[in-house]
Formats: structure tokens, sequence, C-alpha cells
């Protein structure tokens, strides 16, 4: 039985990466995608929708007052950038609450939890291919008023200054109003290691390591005392392969 799913956002980049995302399912069925809580309600009434993917900020109407609105809703997973609605997300009875920007490996916790929800409609999940070739795994960053796309393989290194991370990329820092651990959860943890509480490296951006620093690209980078066994057992891996 196939899971019938609406996109509802209006960035269209958020919409591009979970419809790519939800590509590797073959289980999952897109039946429509909009940009606003007036257009998806109008969906709503016209075509069965098993989960929705809503955005929360949205022009006209809220997400979550979208989903109070609805006498039989969907399941329903929340995308947004702001972690301050977590909380009334949850209060909806939501199955899960992905920040943006959105990895694969989170995407698939969420999308695990339709597929072993006891009342849920889909088969066991089976199997499933990497949407995007490596090169092409991507950040959506919010950067003022824009969402800014990031190729993951061109990060440096992810620094955290108080409410704010910048990104740092080869030719540019992208300075997004975030928390340092929400992207520690976002990023794939085979490329990125947290060496202190202020700093993400990428993996293969480091030319070099000592007990108390990083190299990465001419930049030496702390490490913090009680993240030191777990950067060194992490590099030293690595440089076997």
């Amino acid at each position: 039985m196939k899971i019938r799913v609406l996109i509802v956002d209006d960035e269209p980049y958020a919409v591009e990466v979970i419809e790519k995302y939800l590509s590797a399912f073959t289980e999952m069925e897109l039946v429509g995608k909009c940009n606003n809580g007036i257009e998806a309600f109008k969906i709503l009434q016209q075509k069965q929708v098993d989960l929705m993917f809503l955005d929360i900020q949205m022009p006209g109407i809220k997400g979550t007052d979208l989903l109070k609105s609805l006498k039989n809703p969907p399941k329903v997973i929340f995308t947004t950038a702001y972690s301050e609605y977590a909380l009334e997300g949850f209060d909806l009875n939501a199955v899960d609450y992905l920040l943006k920007p959105i990895p694969f490996d989170r995407f698939l916790r969420a999308v695990d939890k339709i597929y072993n929800l006891p009342d849920g409609k889909g088969k066991p999940l089976i199997s499933y291919e990497a949407p995007v070739s490596d090169h092409e795994a991507f950040m959506y960053l919010k950067v003022d008023r824009r969402t800014v796309k990031v190729n993951i393989n061109d990060v440096l290194w992810i620094e955290s200054q108080r409410d704010y991370v910048k990104v740092i990329v080869k030719d540019h820092v992208y300075i997004t109003r975030q928390k340092i651990s929400l992207l520690e959860e976002m990023l794939p943890e085979q490329k990125f290691v947290r060496i202190h509480r202020s700093f993400i490296v990428a993996v293969a951006k480091i030319t070099s390591f000592y007990s108390y620093s990083v190299d990465v690209n001419g930049h030496e980078l702390p490490i913090g005392r009680n993240y030191k066994l777990d950067v060194q057992k992490k590099l030293k891996a690595e440089s076997v392969h």
C-alpha cells in the first residue's frame, strides 16, 4: 500500500530537498505540493493524504493553525528553521519535527517513525537508495532573509558564536541564527567531527592534527579537553583507511 504524501512549504529549496529524499522510498507517493496553508487545505479536501510535510512559518496561515483546523488530519512531520516551535508541534501530535537544513539521515529517522506507528498504513521499510550522490549532498541555511544552498563537501568547519553559527567554506562564510548542537545532529556523522564546544570540522579537510588542535585550510582550531579522546580516536581511524 502506498503512503500518499503532501509537501507544504513556501521555500522552493526545502520542497526540492524533501521531494528528492522521498524519491528513495518506493512506498511513498507524492500526491501534491504547495507553498501555503490555504492551498494545502484545498488539496486535503480533494485528495486522500496519509502524510504531510508541513512548514510552520508561511504566508497567510501558519502550519500549526492549519493542522488545528483539520477534523481528520493526516500524519504530520513539521519542517521549520525555528526550534522554538518544537513544543507546539509535538503538542499537536506531530510524528516528528525536522529542523532545516534537513540531512538525509535525519529525514530517514523521521520517515521510519511512520512505518513503525501502531496504526501506520505503510509496510516495514525494506530498503532505500541514496537520493543524491556524495558530491550532490547539500545544506540549506537561513542567511538573513534568504535560504542558501551549500554543498556539504565544500564546508571546512562550523564555528559557534552565541546564538549564531558561522559555516565556513573555501571562499565564503555564511552566518545563520542556529545552535551548533542542532547542526551537529543534522550533519552526516561520518564526515564531520565535533572537536570543541564551539567547533565542528569536516574530517576530509583536516591536513594535520595534534593532541590540542587540528589544521584546516591553514587555520589552527582548538580541540576541547572533553572532546580529545573521541577526536583522536576518529582521526586515527580515518588515517588507517
